[in-house]
């Protein structure tokens, strides 16, 4: 299903970065910085809900609005009931919509309130995301003393926040099209290899995308998927070629490929639903803003894994958003 808006705008982004994604190539273009996990409190849980809470603080400083002028706050994390989201809010004066899709998120969100914001009565939306790679290794995998090796397939998660402000108010980047994704279950149940999960379900709303709007690949200066990091891009590219006859160019690259400094041990890449968004508002956005880069395709890649079915050999479902940003 794929939906055209007719005015809805980014007007602004923030980004908030920790450990690992403040040495990597990125690391100069980040709004805030932290440099360990816990940044001063008690708990991982608690150091990312102060992540989060700094990115809709910058946001807000940014561009000048009060929690009042805001119509409605979308907001998702990795935790269960959405734990970080909700106490973040709780203390804002914003309603207030969860979601969670793991790390196709942040396409859900900018899709769900751009088509509420086609209603002109409501003027202005907030977009968050956050991720902690301590609070999610914990929630996951394994407790994090435990120190256990990892196969190269591992995808390492992004400790940051970040936050977008949509208005129907025209700026210079249109939020233009969107593609809700479909669940796809291949039958993989390795939690270490989401890039083999997420490939499947990322290329069939590619397709999905460029034949709704009737485009293809070179009518974007660029594609990006969410984190299907080093191994899950060639799976990616490979199915897109094989299974759809879409073959991707020099214009396609993943953000869970692009966070790190690959001198650090981070295995396949970044991943958590922070980890697009840190990315594209940090270094993707500005570039637009410059007119340097003017047509771009998002497509955000979730594994809907849970340690309860895993622990059951359950296989790992998976599903992707596609959104178009343009410069008009």
């Amino acid at each position: 299903m794929t939906i055209k808006f007719n005015n809805v705008y980014v007007e602004n982004v923030s980004t908030v970065a920790g450990p690992f994604v403040i040495e990597g190539p990125l690391k100069d273009n980040f709004d805030k910085k932290f440099t360990d996990f816990y940044d001063g409190e008690k708990t991982f849980e608690k150091c990312e809900m102060k992540e989060l809470k700094e990115s809709i603080k910058i946001l807000l400083d940014k561009t000048k609005y009060n929690e009042e002028d805001i119509s409605f706050g979308i907001s998702a994390d990795l935790m269960n009931q959405l734990t970080i989201s909700n106490f973040v809010y709780s203390n804002l004066n914003i309603p207030f919509l969860g979601v969670y899709n793991a790390c196709a998120s942040v396409c859900e969100e900018i899709l769900i309130a751009a088509s509420i914001l086609e209603n002109e009565k409501n003027k202005k939306a907030i977009c968050t995301t956050s991720s902690h790679n301590m609070t999610s290794e914990r929630q996951f995998r394994n407790p994090v003393e435990y120190g256990a090796p990892k196969p190269k397939t591992t995808t390492f998660t992004v400790t940051g926040a970040a936050s977008l402000m949509l208005t129907n108010a025209k700026t210079d980047i249109k939020v233009t099209s969107a593609t809700i994704g479909k669940v796809i279950d291949m039958g993989v149940d390795n939690v270490f290899d989401m890039g083999a999960v997420m490939s499947p379900s990322a290329a069939y709303t590619l397709n999905e995308h460029l034949k709704q709007t009737k485009t293809k690949v070179s009518d974007y200066d660029l594609i990006l998927t969410g984190d299907l990091g080093v191994y899950g891009k060639d799976i990616f590219k490979e199915i897109c070629e094989k299974e759809y006859n879409i073959k991707l160019d020099k214009n396609y690259d993943d953000t869970a490929t692009m966070i790190y400094d690959y001198k650090e041990n981070i295995y396949a890449g970044g991943s958590g639903p922070a980890c697009m968004p840190l990315v594209v508002y940090s270094s993707i956005i500005p570039k637009m803003k410059q007119r340097i880069i003017k047509k771009i395709l998002l497509i955000a890649t979730g594994a809907l894994m849970s340690p309860t079915t895993c622990n059951q050999k359950f296989s790992i479902p998976s599903v992707s958003h596609a959104v178009c940003l343009e410069v008009i």
